[in-house]
């Protein structure tokens, strides 16, 4: 017999494990295994200057299921990749019955991968990523998805030179390789822009913008914070109904919606969360954040030392010195694209960025490469396309 084996134990006597080679593939089910799988990074980027440590604090909130709205209605797991005592691997699983009943699919996703340079320990990972899923009737599976594409998702694949923005991902350049080579195949890829104004398309923009304006009727406002969950409401509606027909998009549940704004609430200046109405009904919306990233990257994913909240002191310091902003939703009902919006949006949100907050540039992220019409409407305000990002896909045999 194979030593190359998915070996699933009774109900009740532990989870399963993959044995490839000397590497063995288990699911996290302890605080220690817990521990190892959000420390991993930290060896994988060790000499990347670009990579920014997500905060412990917060990956522990992520996967948790007592805590995340996404177990509500998916299931997920942990996996760790072991050569002998060595942690040489992660990745994390994950099946949403909504995204399946919507999309009349049958898939699961993978995210959270990471992995030394070694074809053995991606393909283990995936192998029991794989084994999970067709345990629970899958045929396919997709990523890099963290539970769902609301979520940080996909491979960087171009633009290793600069730091990840806020929420997004970052990864050494042979993950693609080790991918390809386990038989993953491009299902799309997604683009971030940049936008650094050298040229002050704001100024020149601007009275455009106010015939835009007055033309479609378009009123464009902040978002009011005494009506959050209102406002948080009428958010969602126009979400649902705006990606909708949006690849690799799946409705939020007003518990997921709601979690995710409470934690951007505390970061996000008004002015940066942009309704845009017309007759007095929101017609789409957009959310950008300072660039957290910038204020994270030195702790080490850590807020606090010996019970010391000296990270968290040291975050809101610097938190109030971010130059860059990234624009992570912008979307209109389909109706009314074509007539400003989506414009409107932009150029509210970079020039409060600009010329109050002081911001040297922006990320706006992420597009789908084959959504011509956001995507010229971007580049018209001045971005430039710098970084690349792909979703990956393979039938599960």
């Amino acid at each position: 017999m194979s030593d190359r084996r998915l070996l699933f134990r009774p109900r009740g006597a532990g989870p399963p494990v993959v044995r490839d080679g000397e590497i063995v593939v288990r699911e996290v089910q302890s605080r220690a295994d817990l521990k190892r799988f959000i420390e991993l990074p930290f060896g994988i980027y060790a000499h990347d200057p670009n990579w920014v440590p997500r905060l412990f604090a917060e990956v522990k909130d992520f996967l948790d299921p007592k805590r995340h709205p996404f177990y509500q209605h998916g299931a997920a797991a942990k996996f760790l990749a072991l050569r002998g005592e060595e942690t040489v691997g992660r990745i994390l699983v994950s099946d949403d019955p909504v995204f399946n009943a919507f999309h009349g699919t049958n898939l699961g996703c993978f995210g959270m991968f990471e992995s030394v340079d070694d074809p053995q320990v991606a393909a283990a990972l995936f192998r029991a990523a794989e084994g999970w899923l067709k345990a629970r009737g899958r045929d396919m599976i997709r990523g890099p998805i963290d539970y769902s594409m609301n979520y940080p998702c996909g491979l960087l694949i171009e633009g290793f030179d600069t730091p990840p923005r806020a929420m997004m991902n970052h990864h050494p350049p042979y993950y693609a390789s080790l991918m390809e080579h386990c038989g993953l195949l491009k299902a799309k890829d997604l683009l971030a822009w940049w936008f650094s104004d050298p040229r002050d398309m704001l100024d020149q923009w601007k009275r455009r913008a106010e015939w835009l304006q007055k033309r479609g009727r378009i009123k464009i406002r902040p978002f009011r914070k005494k009506e959050f969950d209102a406002e948080v409401r009428r958010c969602n509606a126009v979400y649902a109904e705006a990606a909708a027909k949006q690849w690799g998009f799946v409705p939020m549940s007003d518990a997921e919606f709601r979690h995710l704004a409470k934690q951007m609430a505390w970061i996000v200046p008004p002015q940066q969360a942009l309704l845009a109405e017309i007759d007095g009904e929101p017609v789409g919306f957009s959310i950008t954040l300072p660039d957290i990233n910038e204020a994270i990257q030195p702790l080490r994913g850590k807020l606090t030392t010996f019970g010391i909240p000296i990270g968290l002191l040291r975050f809101w310091y610097r938190l109030r010195h971010v130059k860059t902003g990234r624009m992570m939703v912008l979307v209109v009902l389909e109706k009314y694209r074509r007539r400003g919006v989506a414009e409107l949006l932009i150029l509210n949100t970079l020039d409060y960025g600009k010329n109050v907050l002081g911001y040297t540039g922006a990320e706006l992220s992420w597009t789908l490469e084959d959504n011509v019409l956001i995507n010229r409407t971007i580049e018209a305000v001045g971005a430039v396309c710098y970084k690349r990002y792909r979703i990956y896909e393979r039938a599960i045999g």
